[in-house]
């Protein structure tokens, strides 16, 4: 790999995104003024992201340095194939979340919306801050600057449970990056002297290969840490807090499942794993099998638990659950196939769950229900909806031809190049088990008689309706071309 490229570029996204929220309140009197903020901030990231795609498939690495404040610690930015993926994802579904807020927010005349878009700027803003980190205390920084402005958005109905379920939300993720992830940091400097990751390489990281000879107990420590300090990324035991957040608005489950907050706790893991650690140090100290297997544990329980949910948000809740686990146990399992199964349902899982929120929210709008069991027939009065909600259904159980099914189609590879059968099986029950708990939602809609009355009730605004359809429809189309990722992960591994 050559010498990463010096440039100051980087910064523009953050800057765009970094000024979207005090554009926010400046309109706060004008809500098309301020909602129109929202959508020129995030296509301007977006073609700002557009701009480095060239370079990044050449197999340039960007980087530009903009604090020193110790030797080895520094305010770093860095972009390659890894990051690319996140920084794009984020702010293409920014511009549909705005406008899907539009029609629930006003739909439901909800209270404070201007903190609500303020919050939601700046949980963009650290989302792509995350991807753009060069360094452990760059993603530090910026993993917590989405954990505080997602807690108003969290607790945003200022009810008992809202508060309630924002408060379980940051004391689990607070206190697991103060109890792990800021040890963590501490340890991979103090072992390493810097906490530079190796971006665009994943098979070697921070860690000399003369400091893991020596002291291979404390680094396995260390990586323990982070793997328990990255709660974003909801692997069991530290999960709870997700169905939890889900007292909060559909867009903000949706922004949180889909967008920013579990997208960057398993891309930070992601970057760990492969930037931080390497795949050489991985391997010689044994760290990715275990990871594998409670991965695999997650993925089963998850799924089984959300058998159980009739509430359709703590149904997609855990759903999320399991499905993060996917990109978890791809890059933990370290072959090729693998990895570029659990990178490419980054995106793939992105694009389909904020689908399945979003036809959440609209149910929610038109109807104001929230049990799968009261949803009958509803198929038939709002068929874009559901028709939407079936196809991101069929990428989450992993059908042709739909984005999901890539994803499982490498990582079932991925599996048998590691010769893992364990992992292979848990992988085929968590598609039979997402069948069971995706497949009668669509039956009752279309195909069983109302419970209750339907008569009045028809599409949804079309300013979610719109969104939730286009999201789908982006499904589909990774489902044929899943290179239009995949080529940011092949650059990136050199695959």
């Amino acid at each position: 790999m050559s010498a990463p490229i010096e440039s100051a570029s980087l910064l523009l996204p953050l800057a765009v995104t970094g000024v979207a929220p005090f554009a926010s309140w400046l309109t706060r009197h004008n809500e098309n003024n301020r909602e129109a903020g929202s959508f020129v901030a995030a296509g301007l990231t977006f073609l700002v992201m557009l701009s480095f795609v060239p370079g990044i498939l050449e197999g340039h690495v960007y980087s530009y340095t903009l604090f020193t404040i110790l030797p080895g610690i520094t305010v770093t930015f860095g972009l390659d194939g890894l990051g690319m993926i996140f920084g794009l994802i984020a702010p293409l579904l920014w511009g549909m979340a705005t406008s899907y807020n539009i029609g629930y927010m006003r739909g439901l005349q909800e209270h404070a919306q201007t903190r609500y878009y303020f919050c939601f700027a700046v949980a963009i803003f650290g989302a792509v801050g995350v991807a753009f980190s060069a360094n452990v205390f760059t993603l530090y920084l910026f993993y917590e600057v989405i954990t505080v402005f997602t807690y108003p958005l969290v607790a945003h109905h200022q009810d008992a449970e809202g508060f309630a379920g924002a408060r379980k939300y940051l004391v689990y993720l607070m206190g697991t990056s103060k109890l792990f992830l800021l040890p963590a940091m501490v340890l991979t400097y103090v072992l390493c002297g810097t906490l530079e990751m190796n971006l665009g390489s994943v098979l070697s990281g921070m860690f000399p290969a003369d400091v893991v000879a020596a002291h291979p107990n404390l680094v396995r420590l260390v990586y323990a840490l982070y793997i328990c300090g990255l709660a974003k990324a909801a692997l069991m035991p530290f999960h709870n807090w997700l169905p939890s957040a889900m007292v909060a608005p559909t867009p903000v489950s949706a922004l949180l499942h889909a967008v920013a907050v579990v997208k960057a706790g398993v891309f930070s893991m992601s970057r760990i794993i492969l930037s931080g650690f390497g795949v050489e140090t991985m391997n010689s100290l044994g760290l990715g099998l275990p990871t594998a297997y409670v991965a695999a544990f997650t993925i089963v329980a998850a799924s089984l638990i959300a058998l159980t949910k009739d509430d359709i948000k703590a149904r997609l809740a855990y759903s999320t659950v399991s499905q993060l686990s996917y990109v978890i146990i791809g890059v933990s399992l370290l072959t090729p196939m693998a990895v570029q199964g659990g990178l490419l349902h980054i995106a793939n899982h992105a694009f389909a769950k904020i689908t399945l929120f979003f036809g959440a929210g609209a149910i929610y709008v038109v109807t104001h229900q929230k049990k799968i069991s009261q949803m009958n027939g509803l198929g038939r009065k709002m068929p874009w909806t559901f028709g939407a909600f079936g196809l991101a259904s069929l990428s989450m159980i992993g059908m042709p031809p739909v984005c999901g099914f890539v994803s499982k189609w490498y990582l079932v590879n991925g599996t048998l190049q590691a010769g893992q059968i364990v992992l292979l099986v848990a992988l085929l029950a968590s598609t039979a088990l997402n069948a069971g708990y995706f497949v009668p939602i669509f039956y009752r809609a279309f195909f069983k008689a109302p419970v209750i009355s339907i008569d009045g009730y028809k599409e949804a605004p079309l300013t979610m309706v719109v969104p939730l359809c286009f999201t789908a429809l982006m499904s589909v189309v990774l489902g044929f071309y899943p290179q239009l990722f995949q080529n940011f992960i092949r650059v990136f591994g050199n695959y």
